[in-house]
């Protein structure tokens, strides 16, 4: 039984198989004469019957003429003539080839079934004065929902009570939870962060998001072609080219073993042997910067790529929120303090007057002048201590890594979804959160800390209010940073000569500003998955070939669709992952443009490999014609191509690519030379 589970696994099969076919020819070629079967048989029914069986099932049932109905040809005539060794090691080589192509083909993906799995399997329903939990798909039209914190959202809909956060990355890539309340719209997939709402729902079963976006993958990868082996589309004309040049040599000379030889010499081996040995060589040299290559094509379809489209969160930022400033209102002005560098100095203990803890109550006017970018962030750390959402988690962390200890906990906290947090800190009441929250406990607005929060989120920050014991002291803004080697990532593939292009569904704001940063001048902002899909179907459609580079799952859709898909390894999601060509398992985007380079490389190889092998061919031909050539020594001379092939292609293993590696280094010395945050 073990043998037998052995034998159905079609690589262990076919790579024992060489290994008999391999001894059994060494023996021929030896010991043939001292044995009264020769024992290339072996490798001729191992290796031959399954190309000559494949072949004309093709041919046969649907005229598919590919490379291999030629060795078919050069097999049978080689075993009618009786030249076994000939036969066997055409059949060997060409085993070995189609080996190496398989190895270089991504195995059947999961992605979908992912997506699959993704969607929602019950849905809490309110039906008169009753909550009942059904299935998902029972959701109708029109019924009101009921979803409490940490659920995922079982239908498109409205939001009628409530108010939340929303997880949204899984359709928007968005980083950071977008904060609703009634009258809101909100997504199927994406899951409630805090509180409980009712919903009504608008979209459900196959029209929900979710759904479509599963529909999305699956148009787009069917719509994918795949590339085609050089040998199989050139076999229609090698096959004439070589049964002419074989009969005529036949009809002109007579002797049949000179059309024999044509056959076996016009065999193409080194031209099976070209892509795949190359393509193989080229992904072991990219294994070792942490890109993992999936699909065996990727490194072709790459080396043609026009244009790269990124995503934002994740791609070209690191994904999580970070504290960029801290602004606190100083009597009439607003200043602001680096957060990565606050004030140091504690407001003076003399000039700080004792203030109420009543929240709605005003504050005397020293109020204004007590506070520091230092003492603010303290109180609203503090404040945020017990929050779970990522901001607050973000302000802690912040505070944690400049004071080098936590903040101490609030006397109370109460947590208000989709506004913020209420906290009493060393007496004194602090409002963290949007301006929502500062309004409905009757703060006043102030005109410069609006400027400011205005700036921050054109810059694209997003804004945390302050208000302490009433009045509104300040604000913290945080960031999804872009990475400190996007400047110089996006310069080296400009350099290769490939456009770059910013696809994202953050705002306008964000999306700019992190373009700026960057270096790239087109951008698409607010793009939901099927937007992604649109706007690179309408580039593609252009003749752009879209290289897309992605990390949630919200681009997966756009993954599969572009011409080559790169995904986050590390940051993305195994959906995101199974839907791309390739993958970067270490998050390390520095390293896109030796990955571009490495395939234009491949590709030169590859045509260098043909070159070389079709010369040897025609040389090898004209000695077959002129009969100084023979089964065998043909067999081998033109066995000589197949060896520089992979010579040639080996090469490929130690290629480093000048430019990207200056750009590389670049980048590291920058990111070396900044300060600790």
């Amino acid at each position: 039984m073990g043998v037998i589970r052995f034998l159905r696994d079609e690589t262990r099969r076919t790579t024992l198989f060489l290994i008999l076919s391999a001894l059994s020819l060494v023996a021929s070629f030896f010991c043939s004469a001292l044995l009264p079967l020769d024992p290339a048989w072996v490798a001729v029914l191992l290796c031959g019957a399954p190309i000559v069986k494949g072949a004309a099932v093709a041919l046969v049932t649907r005229f598919d003429i590919k490379a291999d109905l030629l060795v078919s040809l050069a097999l049978v005539a080689s075993v009618l003539i009786g030249e076994m060794f000939a036969a066997g090691e055409v059949a060997f080589i060409m085993t070995i080839g189609a080996l190496l192509e398989e190895r270089t083909v991504a195995k059947a993906r999961a992605g979908i079934e992912r997506l699959v799995r993704l969607t929602p399997r019950t849905a809490r329903v309110i039906r008169g004065d009753e909550e009942q939990v059904i299935s998902a798909d029972e959701v109708r039209i029109g019924d009101v929902l009921r979803v409490f914190a940490g659920e995922m959202i079982a239908a498109d809909g409205t939001i009628i009570t409530g108010s939340t956060s929303v997880d949204q990355s899984v359709m928007t890539g968005e980083s950071i939870p977008v904060d609703k309340g009634p009258g809101d719209a909100v997504l199927s997939g994406t899951v409630n962060q805090f509180g409980a709402f009712d919903m009504r729902a608008d979209k459900v079963g196959e029209d929900s998001s979710l759904q479509r976006m599963i529909r999305l993958v699956e148009s787009a990868d069917a719509g994918k072609a795949k590339i085609v082996g050089l040998a199989d589309r050139w076999a229609t004309w090698i096959v004439i080219i070589a049964l002419a040049s074989a009969a005529v040599t036949w009809l002109v000379t007579g002797e049949v073993i000179r059309a024999v030889t044509i056959l076996v010499v016009f065999c193409p081996c080194a031209l099976v042997l070209a892509t795949p040995t190359a393509i193989m060589a080229g992904i072991g040299n990219v294994a070792r910067y942490g890109i993992l290559v999936r699909e065996g094509d990727a490194l072709e379809r790459l080396a043609s790529t026009s244009c790269l489209a990124f995503d934002k969160t994740g791609t070209l930022t690191y994904g999580t929120p970070k504290v960029v400033a801290v602004c606190v209102r100083a009597g009439a002005d607003t200043l602001t303090t680096n957060a990565l560098a606050p004030e140091a100095s504690a407001p003076d203990a003399a000039s700080t007057v004792a203030l109420t803890t009543n929240a709605l109550a005003p504050a005397p006017s020293a109020h204004l002048a007590a506070w520091t970018g230092d003492e603010l962030l303290s109180h609203v750390a503090a404040a945020e201590r017990l929050s779970e959402h990522p901001l607050g988690k973000a302000i802690v962390s912040h505070y944690q890594l400049i004071k080098g200890s936590l903040p101490e906990e609030p006397k109370r906290f109460r947590m208000m979804p989709g506004r913020g947090v209420v906290a009493t800190v060393r007496g004194r009441q602090v409002l963290a959160g949007n301006s929502e929250l500062l309004s409905e406990q009757g703060v006043l607005p102030d005109e410069g800390l609006a400027v400011q929060a205005q700036a921050q989120r054109e810059g694209g920050g997003t804004v945390i209010h302050v208000a302490i014991d009433g009045l509104a002291t300040g604000l913290i803004a945080l960031a999804d940073e872009p990475r400190k080697d996007a400047r110089a990532l996006v310069g080296s593939i400009t350099d290769l000569g490939i456009r770059t292009v910013l696809l994202t569904g953050d705002n306008e704001q964000a999306a700019a500003h992190i373009a700026r940063e960057a270096g790239i001048a087109e951008v698409f902002s607010r793009c939901l998955p099927e937007t992604k899909l649109q706007l690179i179907e309408e580039l593609q459609s252009r003749g752009e070939r879209i290289c897309m580079v992605g990390d949630g799952v919200n681009d997966a859709p756009a993954l599969k669709k572009a011409w080559v898909g790169i995904a986050m390894g590390g940051v993305g999601s195994d959906i995101t992952i199974d839907a791309a060509d390739i993958a970067l398992i270490g998050d390390d985007i520095r390293h896109l443009p030796h990955l571009l380079a490495l395939a234009k490389r491949t590709m030169r190889t590859i045509r260098l490999n043909l070159a070389a092998s079709l010369l040897l061919n025609f040389v090898a031909i004209i000695l077959a014609m002129t009969g100084i050539l023979g089964p065998v020594l043909g067999a081998l001379v033109h066995n000589v191509g197949s060896v520089v092939v992979i010579i040639n292609s080996s090469l490929l293993l130690k290629y480093r690519d000048e430019v990207s590696d200056e750009a590389t280094s670049e980048a590291t010395s920058k990111e070396s030379s900044l300060p600790v945050q």
